[in-house]
């Protein structure tokens, strides 16, 4: 045994798609990063496969929506939408899921979003945010396990052990990210506890072969629940056509995971498929536990936690992994900025400050989900509980409070999390709007990239003179864009939609979120603007 010591800025442990997307996204601040896991790999199992259009649009700003569409399962599912209910695949339909606040994957959403839905498996996802995260710069280490970690007031001191050889190494870092799962050792060695309603349900996800092409006939749904005698769980197709999974619901209080043999697992999918003498070909089980918790924390001094880490939520509506792609992207342009010296280290703060209170929230809206679907089984099912918010406010209604949101005067804003109208508040996601860029056509969303932009209306030249003179002063990068000057609106939806006029100005974070605006111009912009950037970097 060997130790052997190196640095490096971010050390992020674990490889699942939040670890991945936070590489992804550091690397695309240019932060080298060393990601650790103590798998071999990536799992082969299909596992989640709903990236919503907030995901997609994480995606668009790095380059790999179209690559991520590209992939096998995103074409072969393209088509398919609608949650069913059914006594088996080939048995009597009993419902389908037409809940208002449900927004099916061929909902146009154009008016909202640049980014529609994308039904790919984690799988086909998890190997192309590797890819261009390595292309980027980003560094992995497979099979390596994070034996212990000490922080101090510099940085984070860990000890790798290679799980082949048992070398042991040191490397050190400024920070350290903990995409390590629900169980999150680096959550529990911070002794950082969770809460929330806990544990919702068991289920053995059956991965399976078997031709099921008569009994689907022309159906593409999402997904299909079935209610019968022998198996109570869901089936999704994986490609239309041969390949399936199946979530099934069990009990570990009363039956044991290893008496779910292969044949087993093969009754349960004739029962699902409604075909007694089907042929199945089990490809794997893999238990699992459907829960709602969050941490009472998302991170302590120097070390962050995102993804599973963070929260884990019953996949009603898909939101667990794409949260957790939300989290890697809210953290990463933060400690970007810490690293480059543009801000100071309490601009971390508002890590925990803006995703706690939003994946608490979506835990709730998680949860909540789950409890209505049995209704879809009913004859005449009840109303769907109040206190479900709809999918859109869930992907782009969330709002921020922290000390890199600079509330504007005046503003109305909503109690809790969610705000049905956000009109450019600062602390929401930027609107999306359909701009001429050089002769084409681009969203809102496409301006911000790597560093904050001052967007400014038609007439607000003096917004636009005075944030370069500030971000000169500030010695901070800031893009600096103004409506009519190689910019084009031609619904004139941008001071509507953004909240401001001819002469106002928004300030929109890296992450895409309003951090500030002024509706109108005012008196000495540059002083305002050097306080709104103290204020946004924690200077």
């Amino acid at each position: 045994m060997s130790d052997k010591q190196q640095h490096v800025p971010v050390l992020v442990a674990g490889a699942g798609l939040a670890g991945l997307c936070t590489a992804l996204f550091l690397s695309w601040h240019e932060v080298p990063c060393l990601v650790v896991e103590r798998h071999r790999g990536i799992s082969p199992h299909p596992r989640a496969r709903g990236i919503n259009p907030r995901a997609m649009e994480l995606m668009r700003s790095v380059g790999l929506e179209e690559e991520v569409r590209a992939t096998e399962s995103a074409r072969a599912l393209a088509r398919n939408t609608g949650v069913l209910a059914a006594q088996s695949l080939a048995g009597h339909q009993l419902g389908a899921l037409h809940e208002q606040y449900f927004m099916d994957v061929r909902t146009d959403l154009s008016a909202l979003s640049p980014s529609g839905w994308c039904l790919c498996h984690q799988d086909e996802f998890e190997p192309v945010v590797r890819r261009r995260a390595e292309e980027l710069g980003a560094r992995f280490s497979y099979f390596t396990e994070l034996k212990s970690f000490e922080q101090g007031t510099d940085g984070v001191t860990a000890r790798l052990r290679d799980r082949e050889s048992g070398e042991v190494r040191t490397v050190t870092a400024d920070y350290l990210v903990g995409a390590d799962g629900p169980a999150s050792p680096v959550r529990e060695a911070l002794c950082i506890g969770v809460e929330g309603p806990g544990t919702t349900g068991h289920f053995l996800n059956i991965h399976f072969e078997a031709d099921l092409a008569e009994e689907l006939g022309e159906r593409r749904f999402i997904m299909c629940y079935t209610f019968n005698d022998v198996v109570r769980g869901a089936l999704m197709p994986l490609d239309n056509a041969r390949r399936w999974l199946l979530h099934v619901v069990f009990d570990p209080a009363t039956e044991d995971v290893a008496s779910f043999t292969d044949e087993r697992c093969r009754e349960l999918v004739r029962a699902a498929a409604g075909v007694p003498e089907l042929e199945v070909k089990v490809l794997g089980a893999i238990p699992w536990e459907a829960a709602g918790r969050t941490a009472t924390a998302f991170g302590a001094g120097r070390v962050f936690l995102v993804g599973d880490a963070a929260h884990v939520m019953p996949p009603s509506g898909a939101f667990g992994s794409n949260t957790g792609v939300q989290d890697a992207h809210n953290l990463a342009w933060k400690l970007a900025a810490v690293l480059r010296g543009e801000a100071g280290a309490g601009l971390l703060d508002s890590y925990d400050a803006e995703r706690r209170p939003v994946c608490a929230a979506t835990v709730e809206q998680a949860v909540l989900r789950s409890q209505d679907r049995p209704r879809l089984a009913a004859k005449e099912p009840a109303p769907a509980n109040p206190a479900i918010h709809a999918d859109t406010e869930i992907w782009f209604g969330w709002q921020y409070r922290s000390g890199a949101v600079l509330p504007t005067p005046g503003d109305s804003v909503p109690d809790g999390v969610w705000n049905g109208a956000p009109r450019g508040l600062p602390g929401t996601r930027a609107p999306h709007v359909v701009l001429l860029q050089d002769g084409r056509e681009v969203s809102t969303l496409d301006l911000f990239t790597r560093a904050p932009v001052l967007l400014a209306g038609p007439e607000a030249g003096s917004w636009a003179d005075a944030a370069r003179a500030a971000a000169d002063r500030a010695g901070v990068t800031l893009d600096v864009l103004r409506i009519g000057d190689g910019l084009r609106d031609p619904s004139g939806g941008w001071a509507e939609a953004y909240g401001a006029g001819a002469d106002g100005a928004v300030l929109v974070r890296p992450d895409g979120v309003v951090a500030w605006r002024s509706p109108a111009a005012r008196d000495e912009p540059g002083a305002v603007l050097d306080d709104v950037l103290k204020a946004l970097l924690a200077r």
